[in-house]
């Protein structure tokens, strides 16, 4: 059916199927953005989507970089620490016509902040932002933050006239199910205009010819459509109805490695993929265990910690193609450290005697809750960890969904254990202690669909925003890693390996956020 579909939707646009050009590039993926709201969820696939047609105050290259985007430079105000400016980047231009300026940075972060935005963690230390004149920013922050630029790459800036006169001032509550005019139509910086939306099945974008790099793309043109099934992604690389594939099953890597007219790109992921338990007094809603909550017990946690086998899933699941991991961050990211990256061997054993203890001798049941079209092989994982869970007598019921209906189940707290990835777009830990850490409240905690609490954790955690001693700082890193390690609070299994499948005349790197930019892409004739 998916095939069907998207060859309908390519023959009604195209008339035909054509080969890769400097003009056309498809681009397929395994799901679609889930809205187009730039500040309503924080979700890579929508980020990657966006920033064609969006832009951000500064981004990161293949390497980690930070870069400048519409924001030319960036220091610490002279004799004021706790004030960065920004120097916005003159001549550019919405799709619209209309002069970019510093109060579209200051509405933009200010939107970025509200209640409703799933962005607003990232700026929880910005007291207020204003416009010095048209190409200055101030942004006033709580206290000293010395790394607040790395926390802008995905925050992406609007045209406050154009949110204005189309009613999108506030962020659409995606949660909520709630909709606007962003959700479908965009107004943009950035080097690609959105021509056509059809969600799900087929979007296209065409490049700005007014975009303030001195170079046009190679790509002119970006035909990105959605194919869920992997074999049929890969089916339409090779009969040559797509051109660049992400998204590429593991067990077809070095198939295509070999594949005349295919050329494979492959790095590491700044993403790692977890588990995360419902924490609380009151009884999981899928267990069979009714006066009490198992995954309050350390004792359990630590029985479902020696449960998993994670070079077993590296080598069946992934196909080699995953860093098997014992922490929620990848090397990428300022924290980690190969103490902390230790996992230990399996021991079924000792699980059981840890279940036992914790007055579990006959174990329990509970639904996981799973994506099926968002990481690398996810419900594959899921499947081989509740499989290895059943050795202990936790007995597993798959609940699985595309990442559109899974991802509110755990904003709104609906599940009891989940599976999610987790990208560090800051390349720091605080972005992950700010999000799946700390307790559910205010600007922090959205990803903490656990609801997983604890007070003292809480308040090193928003100290790490205004430290400006990096010594210290790190020292305080490594102090709550220990205390989020010893407490099991997630199950860490793998960081991800990407690979990218396209035609041998296009040329693009894996970037480490997943988030491959064709407007750097390169054409060969």
């Amino acid at each position: 059916m998916r095939i069907a579909t998207f060859m309908a939707a390519t023959a009604l646009a195209a008339g035909l199927v054509t080969s890769a050009s400097a003009e056309t590039v498809r681009w397929a993926r395994s799901q679609d953005a889930t809205t187009l709201d730039p500040h309503a969820q924080n979700l890579g696939t929508n980020h990657n989507f966006l920033h064609h047609i969006y832009e951000t105050l500064v981004d990161r290259d293949t390497e980690g970089t930070l870069i400048p985007r519409l924001a030319t430079e960036w220091n610490l105000k002279e004799g004021d620490d706790t004030v960065w400016v920004f120097k916005l980047r003159e001549g550019v231009t919405f799709h619209d016509g209309s002069e970019f300026t510093a109060e579209d940075v200051v509405f933009s972060l200010e939107r970025a902040k509200t209640e409703a935005s799933n962005m607003r963690q990232l700026h929880a230390d910005v007291a207020s932002v204003s416009a010095v004149d048209d190409y200055t920013v101030e942004v006033q922050m709580e206290g000293p933050s010395p790394l607040y630029p790395n926390n802008l790459t995905n925050t992406f800036i609007m045209d406050k006239t154009w949110a204005e006169t189309n009613d999108v001032v506030e962020v659409q509550d995606f949660a909520g199910g709630e909709d606007n005019y962003a959700v479908r139509n965009t107004n943009g910086t950035g080097p690609y205009t959105l021509a056509s939306r059809d969600p799900d099945v087929r979007s296209v974008m065409t490049a700005y010819e007014e975009h303030w790099a001195e170079e046009a793309p190679d790509v002119a043109e970006i035909q990105y459509v959605v194919i869920s099934e992997a074999a049929t992604r890969v089916a339409a690389l090779l009969s040559g109805e797509v051109d660049f594939v992400q998204d590429l099953p593991v067990q077809d890597v070095e198939r295509l490695s070999n594949q005349g007219g295919v050329k494979i790109e492959t790095g590491a992921e700044n993403r790692s993929i977890y588990f995360a338990y419902r924490f609380g007094e009151e009884p999981l809603r899928s267990s069979n265990i009714t006066d009490r909550n198992p995954f309050n017990d350390p004792l359990v946690r630590e029985a479902i910690h020696l449960a998993v086998d994670r070079e077993a899933i590296q080598q069946v699941v992934m196909r080699g193609q995953s860093d098997p991991t014992g922490i929620v961050v990848p090397p990428f990211v300022n924290g980690w450290t190969e103490e902390l990256d230790a996992y230990p061997a399996p021991d079924i054993e000792r699980a059981r005697e840890l279940m036992a203890e914790a007055g579990f001798p006959d174990g329990f049941t509970v639904t996981l809750d799973t994506p099926n079209n968002r990481y690398v092989n996810d419900e594959a994982i899921s499947q081989a960890v509740a499989g290895m869970l059943s050795q202990i007598g936790v007995n597993v019921t798959l609940a699985s969904r595309p990442v559109a209906q899974h991802s509110p189940l755990i904003q709104n707290n609906e599940t009891d254990f989940y599976l999610l990835g987790w990208g560090v777009p800051t390349f720091d830990s605080a972005y992950n202690f700010n999000d799946l850490i700390h307790t559910k409240e205010g600007d922090y905690g959205a990803y903490n669909g656990g609801l997983y609490s604890n007070p003292e954790l809480d308040e090193k955690i928003v100290a790490l925003g205004t430290q400006t001693d990096l010594a210290a700082r790190d020292a305080a890193i490594a102090e709550i890693w220990e205390a989020v390690q010893a407490d099991r609070v997630v199950l860490p299994i793998h960081n991800q390996v990407l690979a990218y499948a396209m035609k041998d005349n296009l040329t693009l790197a894996v970037h480490p956020e997943n988030q491959p930019r064709l407007y750097e892409m390169q054409v060969a004739e």
